[in-house]
């Protein structure tokens, strides 16, 4: 992997960063190539913990729900760390839950931040699958055909209206969806795929979105990414592609190329104007077979492809850090073709066929991978070691005991 030249870290308070996992350690990162230190609220033994270009003000669970005496005592050790500080730190969230904890308590915490947000009704409803499409119809966006309907212990709704494949989701990550479905999403073929699906995730969540399915791989899933002044400027953009997820279907992104696609620029463009959004935003399409990009979300956060957009050149955390705290901004020109990697796209990789050695070789020529840094090495260790312990403990969890056995000879 190429090194990077680290920039001279300057006297200004430190970007405070919420979230957890492989987005939070990749702000962290691109926040760090640019000499600007990050403060992060994230999990207990979160990797990102580990890292020597981040500091800890407090633990939370993120994906767990709080009360609201909880969720004032973080607002209130957040604006104590922030009158410590020379200047009003910037606040970047890097999960749904961060952003809408931002949004939420923004009026409280901007007595000691510097927030940059959409309206709170638009971060409520691009948060909520059910929500953003009523969002979609209003704007015309190019989303597929959309149905949303609430679980019942009955037979699955009729879907008539929709065509089949369709793509059957949670309109708010669920847990208990996770646990039935491992995958963001699901693909059903017909009716009778339905009918079976419908009793294993009836009740794993308060809402479902169903939509036509948009064919071909993920691979065809391409993204715009943008950060738009207080005054609705733009300041950084760029255009990037899935290589593969995990599962290989709906999963999570493993892998990734930076893009220069003038399509996706000029439809994320349009979009990011008709929503008058503010702040930084990225929108997934995926590119159907006739070569139309259909809109499968948007996300009004920090995620992890702000990572390899820094070393590609577009330093979305530094622009808006700059952009918030008054500082020069940094260029802002992506260099396209730069691809970044996880760990666990070894496995996303054999399980599309390719040999472990063929993806060793490409993956010693990517330019950023995820936890990885040379001079920062505890993320990855700390986040591979966790991984190995929970792999260890569910297998433990489905063996047999040696007390059970011998009862059974």
């Amino acid at each position: 992997m190429a090194g990077w030249p680290r920039v001279r870290r300057q006297p200004t308070s430190p970007a405070v960063v919420l979230g957890a996992g492989v987005n939070l350690i990749e702000v962290v990162r691109s926040l760090s190539l640019a000499g600007i230190d990050a403060a992060i609220v994230a999990p207990p033994r979160d990797p990102t913990s580990r890292s020597r270009h981040a500091s800890s003000i407090t633990t939370w669970d993120w994906p767990a729900r709080r009360s609201v005496m909880e969720e004032t005592a973080l607002v209130e050790a957040l604006l104590a760390f922030a009158a410590r500080q020379p200047t009003p730190p910037p606040l970047l969230a890097t999960s749904d839950e961060a952003l809408l904890f931002c949004s939420r308590h923004r009026d409280p915490l901007a007595g000691g931040f510097e927030l940059n947000l959409p309206p709170v009704e638009l971060v409520e409803a691009l948060v909520d699958k059910a929500r953003f499409t009523t969002v979609a119809e209003r704007f015309d966006l190019p989303v597929p055909r959309t149905m949303v309907i609430e679980p019942s212990a009955g037979p699955p709704p009729d879907v008539s209206c929709l065509r089949f494949p369709l793509v059957v989701k949670p309109h708010w990550r669920s847990p208990s969806w996770h646990e039935a479905i491992d995958a963001k999403a699901c693909v059903i073929e017909d009716d009778a795929a339905l009918r079976t699906l419908w009793p294993r995730i009836t009740g794993t969540c308060t809402a479902f979105v169903i939509q036509e399915h948009i064919p071909g791989p993920e691979s065809r899933v391409e993204s715009y990414h943008v950060y738009r002044d207080r005054q609705g400027a733009t300041l950084a953009e760029m255009t990037g592609r899935k290589i593969r997820t995990l599962p290989l279907v709906n999963g999570h992104t493993t892998s990734l190329v930076v893009t220069a696609r003038q399509d996706v620029w000029c439809c994320g463009r349009a979009i990011v104007e008709r929503l008058d959004l503010r702040g930084v935003a990225k929108l997934d399409f995926k590119r159907a077979p006739d070569g139309r990009l259909v809109l499968l979300e948007v996300n009004a956060r920090c995620s992890l492809w702000h990572h390899p957009a820094a070393r590609a050149g577009v330093n979305f955390p530094a622009v808006m850090h700059a952009d918030l705290t008054g500082a020069p901004g940094p260029p802002a020109t992506a260099r396209p073709g730069l691809r970044w990697v996880h760990p666990l796209d070894a496995v996303a990789a054999r399980r599309s066929g390719q040999p472990l050695h063929t993806w060793a070789r490409w993956a010693r020529t990517c330019d950023a991978w995820a936890f990885w840094d040379r001079d920062d090495p505890l993320p990855l260790i700390h986040a591979l070691a966790a991984t190995t312990g929970a792999r260890l403990r569910q297998v433990a969890g489905r063996r047999p005991s040696r007390e059970k056995t011998r009862g059974a000879r």
